[in-house]
């Protein structure tokens, strides 16, 4: 009787294994693994899809603080436009547009 209980534990243990295994998607992972042309493509794309996200991002962002650095010189708040102004001078002369 022993040994069937013994046998019936290990029974639901692997049962357990299997269910966890199967929701952690291995089998699609040791596929693709096998795939590495579909490997490439899927991270090819994911690549582009980050760098596209970056480059928008950082555009957005730039183009906020370019915003508010004008809006600011538009204050003319002494001091802090006129150090603005020279910043965007540098750059300009850095851009070869001054």
């Amino acid at each position: 009787m022993e040994k069937q209980g013994n046998q019936d534990v290990i029974t639901v243990q692997l049962e357990k294994l299997v269910r966890h295994l199967e929701s952690m998607r291995i089998a699609e992972y040791m596929e693709l693994l096998e795939r590495p042309g579909k490997l490439i493509l899927i991270n090819l794309v994911a690549g582009i899809a980050r760098g596209l996200g970056i480059a928008i991002g950082a555009t957005v962002v730039f183009a906020i603080v370019l915003h508010l650095l004008r809006q600011i010189i538009l204050l003319n708040i002494p001091g802090i436009g006129d150090f603005i102004v020279e910043i965007i001078r540098i750059v300009e002369m850095k851009n070869g547009k001054f």
